[in-house]
Formats: structure tokens, C-alpha cells, sequence
């Protein structure tokens, strides 16, 4: 019987059962009855799973849902990339959706909250990473042709072979690419493997790049030294044109997080300009309209004209 102003206390979870999400079957079979499940201090992912937090980040959902997978089942593609940390772009990396996939011919998983695939698979194409099955960086970075435009393609593909942390080599992406089942994206994917690179430092970097080498642009310099007037080299310029005297670079939101390194960053540019330097800096509007950044690279190159021809 409630007493007024008083709660009634809550039968409290088994250990194995409050540090993370569980089936109700598990809960069932640990004693613990519908009415406790239907408790408001448990989150409901996914039907079937409780967990004492709702799960927010794509590693703790896909935890969730693989409790209730069948065995066979995998994360791929977007959520794939996403647990192993692959940049995809907003659009689909805040997708609520977790993807996953079923070898053929087996049917593709169906679940309130997720995305069915069935996968032609390679003997090597499945893994494990900190628990969860999922598709392997290089057969992560085939399926997401099917999603990605090259620039994206070429950014995902920079992080997994970069030379500090690659989840996968060059060799690796090319061979997975050449035994990929959907030849649909082949071209996408080919046009992608030539224009990769393992030192580039951010995915705006990569798209900047590869938006302006498809392009046709020439002149480009990457990771460019420039020197002051006393031969010491002050900045190092991820892309830029050394003939037009023209710096182009990713201007994200940290300033708003990082003061002093936005501090530092003014002051750089700074220097840089007193040294006869044009910094352009790209903001997320320009990054994510191709047409509007590469008129934005051809419209300044324009105005700077080569310094041999002034």
C-alpha cells in the first residue's frame, strides 16, 4: 500500500544487469518479473532489451541490439564505419538507424530501429571490434560507395590507411575493392583508391583536396613549408598554391570550444599574411556544397594571379 509522499522502492537489478543493456529473457530467467521491466527507471532500445541508461552512442546501441541478433547477424556499412571511427558526414553519421547485414542467402534481419542488409561475403570480410561483430575497415570502405560521393569516399579512406593509426593498408582497400560483389560502384571505388593519401590530416582536407585535383586544378601543394623572410619555416600549409601565394584551410567550430588554440590559429594567419599570403578559410557550408567550394577555389585563384605574371 503507498503511503502519501512517499515512493515505493524499486526491487533492485541482479549484478551482471546494471552496468548494461540486457534481454528481458536474461532478466526472466534471473527472477525478474514483467512488472520490474516495465519500471520507468529502465530504457527500452530496442524490443526485448532493457538497459538502466538509455544507450546513447552508436557503440552502446549497437551493444544493445546485438543481444537480440541472430547469430549470423553483423554491423555494416554507415554503423560499421561509425564503430570504427571511419568519418562519414552528418547526414549520415546522426542517422538513428543502426545497419545491419546477413550473408547471403540468408533473409536480411528485420528490427524496429535498424536497417537490413544481405552481403555477398568474403571468408575475410567479418570481424570483431571491442565486442561487436561488424564488416572489416576495407569491405566497410567498399559498401560505403553505395552512400558516399568520391570526395567522402576519398576522406574515409584517408583515415583508414593514415600512417599514424591505419585500420587497414592501401593493398588491403584495393584488394577488397577488386573482389567486391557489387560491381555497380566499381568506378567509384577505383577513382577513389587513386586519389588517396595516408598523411592527411582531417577529412575537410581530404574533400578540399580531392575537390580540387578532380577538378583540374594544378598547383596544388600539400603540407606546403613556408619560410619567413630569414628562411625559417613558420607554418606548415595543408593546401595550398605556392604560385598564387594562396592558403586554403578548413575553418571548423572549435573556436568556440578551444580559445586559445583559435588564439594561435589568428595569429598564424596573421604572420601568414604579413608574408604576402592569402588565407582562405572554408567553412562547413562551402565543405558540404561541392559547387559552391570549388567556385570558391576557382573565383579566389582568379583573383590572385600567379606572382611570375604580376
Amino acid at each position: 500500500m503507498r503511503h502519501s509522499g512517499r515512493v515505493a522502492s524499486r526491487l533492485p537489478l541482479p549484478p551482471g544487469l546494471r552496468d548494461g543493456s540486457f534481454t528481458t529473457r536474461t532478466a526472466a530467467a534471473r527472477g525478474i518479473g514483467e512488472g520490474r521491466l516495465r519500471g520507468p527507471d529502465l530504457a527500452r532500445p530496442f524490443h526485448g532489451i532493457r538497459s538502466p541508461d538509455s544507450p546513447v552512442s552508436v557503440y552502446e546501441r549497437a551493444g544493445a541490439l546485438q543481444l537480440r541478433m541472430p547469430d549470423a547477424a553483423f554491423f555494416c556499412t554507415v554503423t560499421a564505419a561509425l564503430i570504427l571511427g571511419i568519418p562519414l558526414p552528418p547526414r549520415l553519421a546522426r542517422a538513428p538507424q543502426l545497419h545491419v547485414g546477413m550473408p547471403a542467402p540468408m533473409r536480411a534481419y528485420r528490427a524496429a530501429g535498424s536497417i537490413g542488409h544481405k552481403l555477398q561475403l568474403g571468408p575475410d570480410d567479418v570481424g570483431e571490434r571491442q565486442g561487436l561483430r561488424l564488416t572489416t575497415a576495407a569491405r566497410t570502405w567498399c559498401d560505403l560507395a553505395a552512400v558516399l560521393d568520391v570526395e567522402d569516399l576519398v576522406a574515409a579512406g584517408d583515415y583508414i590507411i593514415h600512417h599514424r593509426h591505419p585500420l587497414a593498408g592501401r593493398a588491403d582497400l584495393a584488394a577488397a575493392a577488386d573482389r567486391h560483389p557489387a560491381r555497380r560502384w566499381r568506378a567509384r571505388l577505383l577513382e577513389a583508391l587513386g586519389l588517396l593519401d595516408d598523411r592527411a590530416e582531417s577529412p575537410p582536407e581530404s574533400v578540399i583536396r580531392v575537390t580540387i585535383v578532380r577538378a583540374g586544378i594544378l598547383g596544388l601543394a600539400v603540407n606546403h613549408p613556408i619560410a619567413d623572410a630569414f628562411g625559417r619555416v613558420i607554418a606548415r600549409a595543408d593546401l595550398c598554391f605556392p604560385v598564387h601565394r594562396v592558403i586554403f584551410e578548413y575553418q571548423g567550430d572549435y573556436h568556440r570550444s578551444e580559445p586559445d588554440r583559435w588564439r594561435k590559429d589568428r595569429t598564424r594567419v596573421a604572420r601568414l599574411t604579413a608574408l604576402g599570403w592569402h588565407v582562405v578559410e572554408i567553412a562547413a557550408d562551402e565543405l558540404a556544397d561541392r559547387r559552391m567550394l570549388l567556385r570558391l577555389i576557382r573565383d579566389t585563384l582568379a583573383l590572385h594571379p600567379p606572382v611570375s605574371r604580376r
